[in-house]
């Protein structure tokens, strides 16, 4: 194991107790850095979205594409945009309108059907962004891909030796926080044979706060 929970639970303690109070919610977050690995190789990288055991602590925003039952269910389990075909063709006429949805919601899901029109009109937008919808089948209740996106977060560390997630918000029980953290470095663990000698150091930190070593 790369890091013990109770040590990771002492510094997310450090962590908080050593920042200060900010006028909004801020987030925990675990920074890891790598080494001894090439990131021109795609391989390499770590692209993989986590569910966190006990939350984020504010949930993130899930997207659905979808028609018909699905995209009633979705509505039903509060999606926060439930985008229609009809939809898919208005946000690749306008691009703004498309950019601001990706940017607004974390994670989509989308009916599979529905990914090759997907891929090439909003492709461009949510590509980049690590954000092209996870398929489900037509016709399925999508509410529990809705719900486990809602506490995920994705790692994603492109050609950087760096990488950050979101581990909890400030104001949940430091416990709870260090399992989140736990789940983020069992998915670098297994990515890596040698994952010692990968992880040169992590770090959390809440949003503002000053960053506290952990290895």
């Amino acid at each position: 194991m790369l890091v013990e929970k109770g040590l990771l639970e002492e510094k997310i303690r450090e962590a908080i107790n050593g920042a200060k109070n900010r006028n909004f919610r801020e987030s925990v977050e675990l920074a890891v850095n790598l080494r001894n690995i090439d990131m021109k190789k795609p391989e390499n990288r770590i692209d993989q979205l986590i569910t966190l055991p006990k939350g984020l602590g504010k949930q993130r925003k899930v997207g659905v594409f979808a028609r018909g039952e699905t995209a009633l269910k979705a509505r039903d389990a509060n999606a926060d945009a439930v985008i229609s075909p009809e939809d898919i063709d208005e946000l690749a006429k306008n691009k703004r309108e498309a950019r601001k949805l990706a940017n607004r919601i974390h994670f989509f899901v989308a009916e599979a059907p529905l990914m090759p029109e997907i891929g090439k009109k909003l492709g461009p937008v949510l590509g980049p962004r690590g954000k092209m919808p996870q398929p489900i089948p037509p016709g399925s209740d999508p509410t529990p891909f809705i719900n486990r996106l809602r506490n995920s977060v994705r790692v994603r560390t492109r050609d950087k030796m760096t990488f950050h997630a979101p581990v909890g918000t400030r104001d949940m029980d430091p416990s709870d926080i260090a399992d989140n953290a736990v789940e983020i470095l069992k998915a670098v663990e297994n990515k890596y044979e040698n994952a010692q000698q990968i992880v040169k150091s992590v770090y959390v930190k809440t949003t503002m706060g000053p960053a506290v070593r952990v290895i």
